[in-house]
């Protein structure tokens, strides 16, 4: 089987440029300059059809870049997205608007990724309406069965978005997505901002979905303990780059990578109550000037002088492990 979705070497700078002021003392002399932050460092990810692959990092760590790039919100600096195999930067016509329709993003905040002028039928029916999936006549009755099968009363379509809860307003922003027919979903911390209570229900939908629609998830989380119960595979991310990819139930028996297993053992188990707490050490550094070698060196427990001044290679296992560290043959 090969992969729905392929990123190959995905990278992203975000330059700022120096104003008038800044060029000026920088004629001048003063060690003034452009500042680039690396928020994706070449970055190989693949997404089989039908898979749940759980994408987790620290704030910061580029992972929502990434997630924006595979949806095609985001132009990358460098590497190619492929949907089935092809180039969609290189696609025209109706391929390239079939493959725009096939990606979608649904967003951590529910309340800004929604117009508060338009009413929920205008949300959820405008890209179906203008792509030709349905017709005005059939309409309604298309926003009606897209309203229900994420849970809401097709009675509110005529209501505005801040006339909802925040876990309403998220299922809005699902029944959106799926309007367009797509394939792929990118969530991006899609349950990050509601309530404990909310979270586990919107993740049940999801779950749900995916079988009604036989859909494909990149599912972005800061949380461990959340994407354990939704993903099939698991991607740490640290400073804009792949330090581990591993099926879920492997990686939570035996993480390798020094940064996985600092996140798992921050993660809270009925079983381990009288643990004592350790936060991972140092604080995580500034893209604006990531350290040489490998990234996370300065906070790891196990560096080596190695690890200071070569970046290790992502190596790809045979048993589907994947992991960028020196203490790994062949990192």
């Amino acid at each position: 089987m090969s992969p729905l979705i392929e990123a190959k070497g995905l990278s992203r700078r975000f330059v700022k440029r120096l104003d008038l002021a800044g060029k000026i003392a920088a004629r001048l002399g003063a060690d003034i300059h452009e500042e680039v932050v690396h928020a994706v460092d070449t970055v190989d990810l693949s997404v089989m059809p039908g898979e749940v692959v759980g994408l987790v990092g620290e704030s910061g760590c580029g992972k929502s870049t990434l997630g924006r790039m595979i949806a095609g919100i985001l132009p990358p600096t460098e590497g190619t997205v492929l949907l089935d195999g092809q180039d969609i930067a290189k696609l025209s016509g109706p391929e390239r608007r079939d493959a725009a329709l096939a990606i979608q993003m649904i967003f951590q905040d529910p309340f800004a990724s929604l117009n508060p002028r338009m009413r929920v039928e205008q949300i959820v029916g405008e890209a179906p309406l203008v792509h030709g999936l349905t017709d005005r006549a059939g309409l309604s009755d298309y926003v009606d069965d897209i309203m229900t099968k994420v849970g809401l009363d097709p009675s509110m379509k005529r209501r505005y978005p801040h006339q909802f809860s925040g876990g309403q307003r998220q299922r809005i922003g699902i029944a959106r997505a799926l309007a367009v027919r797509p394939r792929f979903l990118v969530c991006d911390e899609a349950i990050a901002a509601l309530d404990v209570s909310i979270q586990a229900q919107v993740l049940n939908l999801f779950m749900d979905l995916r079988e009604e629609f036989n859909l494909t998830y990149l599912f972005i989380s800061h949380d461990l303990s959340v994407v354990e119960h939704i993903a099939d595979r698991i991607v740490i991310m640290y400073l804009g780059r792949v330090v581990e990819s591993a099926p879920t139930e492997a990686l939570f028996a035996d993480p390798q990578h020094p940064y996985t297993q600092a996140l798992l053992a921050e993660v809270p188990r009925l079983d381990q109550r009288n643990r004592a707490f350790t936060p991972i050490s140092g604080e995580i550094p500034s893209p604006l000037s990531p350290p040489p070698g490998c990234h996370f060196h300065p906070r790891c427990p196990h560096v080596l002088d190695s690890c200071k001044t070569t970046a290790p290679n992502l190596v790809q296992r045979q048993d589907g492990w994947d992991i960028r560290c020196h203490l790994h043959p062949g990192g």
